[in-house]
C-alpha cells in the first residue's frame, strides 16, 4: 500500500512539474516574441506593409483590413504586435490554417512587422449593431469575466493581445466557442481558462456587445 501511495504521489508531482514547465515555455515564447517583434511606426515600413497586404491579404481581410466576410477577422486597428505574433505562429506551425499557413511561410520577420504596422495604422469600420437590450448586460459581463483586464479598458487590445472591439461578430463568436471547446489554438491557455467558466448564452451576449463597439 505504501509503495502504491508513493507512486501516485510521484505521478501527481510529475504532472504538476510538466504543467509548470509548459506554462514557463509558453511565457518564455511570448516574452521572446514581444522582444523580437517590438514595433513602432518608426521601426516598420508602413508603405511596404501596405504593398504586401494588398498583394497577399486584402482579398480575404478586405481593403485596409476591414473584412467584409463575417467569418474572417478584421485587422484594421489591431495592436501591431498581435498581428505579427499571429503571423509568426502560423509560420512556425503553432497555429494552422490551409490559407494562412502557406502565406505566413513566405514572410520574413521584417515583412510581418511591416504588414502589422500598416494594419495597425488603419481605422476600423464597425458594421455590427449590438441589440439594445444587450449593451448594458454585455458590458457587465465583459467586466465580470475580465475581458477588459487583458484586452484593455475599451477592448482595443494591448501589446500581443488583439483588439476585439468591433471585430466581425460571426468570427468573434466562433473563436469564443472554440476556446471554450479547447479546439482553438491558445498559446498560454489564458483564453481557454477564462472562457471555460462562461455559459454559452453569456458568450453570445458578450459577442454581440463586443462586436458593436465603435471606439477607435
Amino acid at each position: 500500500m505504501e509503495s502504491s501511495t508513493v507512486l501516485v504521489t510521484q505521478n501527481k508531482v510529475n504532472m504538476t512539474f510538466l504543467k509548470v514547465k509548459q506554462n514557463a515555455m509558453s511565457l518564455g515564447l511570448i516574452a521572446f516574441l514581444i522582444s523580437s517583434f517590438s514595433l513602432s511606426a518608426n521601426a516598420a515600413d508602413i508603405a511596404a506593409g501596405k504593398a504586401k497586404a494588398e498583394a497577399l491579404c486584402n482579398a480575404c481581410h478586405g481593403p485596409n483590413g476591414n473584412s467584409q466576410s463575417p467569418d474572417i477577422p478584421a485587422l484594421a486597428g489591431m495592436p501591431p504586435l498581435s498581428i505579427s505574433n499571429t503571423l509568426y505562429y502560423y509560420r512556425e506551425g503553432n497555429r494552422k490554417n490551409p490559407i494562412m499557413t502557406p502565406i505566413a511561410a513566405g514572410l520574413s520577420n521584417a515583412e510581418m512587422k511591416d504588414v502589422a504596422a500598416y494594419y495597425a495604422s488603419q481605422a476600423r469600420e464597425v458594421t455590427h449593431t449590438t441589440k439594445p437590450e444587450n449593451v448594458e448586460v454585455g458590458a457587465k459581463l465583459a467586466q465580470q469575466y475580465n475581458c477588459t483586464q487583458c484586452h484593455g479598458p475599451n477592448l482595443l487590445g494591448l501589446q500581443h493581445i488583439p483588439r476585439v472591439a468591433g471585430q466581425n461578430h460571426d468570427y468573434l463568436l466562433t473563436q469564443l466557442k472554440g476556446f471554450k471547446a479547447m479546439t482553438r489554438a491558445d498559446m498560454d491557455g489564458n483564453m481557454s481558462s477564462a472562457v471555460s467558466a462562461i455559459k454559452l448564452e453569456d458568450l453570445v451576449l458578450i459577442g454581440d456587445y463586443v462586436a458593436g463597439l465603435k471606439s477607435q
